[in-house]
């Protein structure tokens, strides 16, 4: 059977994906940060920007509010959050991002950096700047959520 282009495309992107989270996620668990998904970190972040419910956790995520809700569960065990009480409802909680959810953040950055910077050697600065360019370009209009990070 002939080899689909589009198919190998996919297959090179997924990859690239993958090398680069696995890297990551392998270091943060050197670094005490067992069981982290790329998913947790996308949550995090909507978390510390506002997304302090499941409900508009799970819409920023573009999740069901249980998906959400289950996310925020696996963050406090972890500790990377916590939920306080609502000053303003007390049948509510509020999720607040933790100081070790802050360093997950931090760390997981800068090691994203790394790997970047490792690629960069790699292919060279202006081959890295085309891809990262292109990849904006064919990109621009896809909304992802956190179930694309699944895995």
């Amino acid at each position: 059977m002939a080899e689909s282009s589009g198919a190998e495309l996919a297959r090179l992107l997924l990859g690239g994906f993958h090398t680069m989270v696995d890297e990551v996620t392998a270091e943060l668990t050197k670094r005490g940060h067992h069981g982290v998904r790329p998913v947790h970190e996308f949550a995090l972040r909507a978390v510390d920007a506002g997304a302090d419910t499941a409900s508009e956790l799970g819409r920023r995520l573009s999740v069901t509010k249980q998906a959400a809700a289950q996310t925020i569960a696996a963050l406090e065990e972890f500790g990377y959050v916590n939920r306080e009480p609502d000053p303003g409802d007390a049948r509510r909680k509020r999720v607040r991002v933790t100081p070790r959810g802050h360093e997950l953040m931090r760390v997981g950055g800068a090691l994203f950096d790394d790997v970047r910077r490792r690629w960069e050697v790699r292919i060279g600065p202006e081959q890295l700047e085309i891809l990262e360019t292109c990849l904006a370009q064919l990109a621009e209009h896809q909304s992802f959520s956190a179930e694309d990070l699944q895995g």
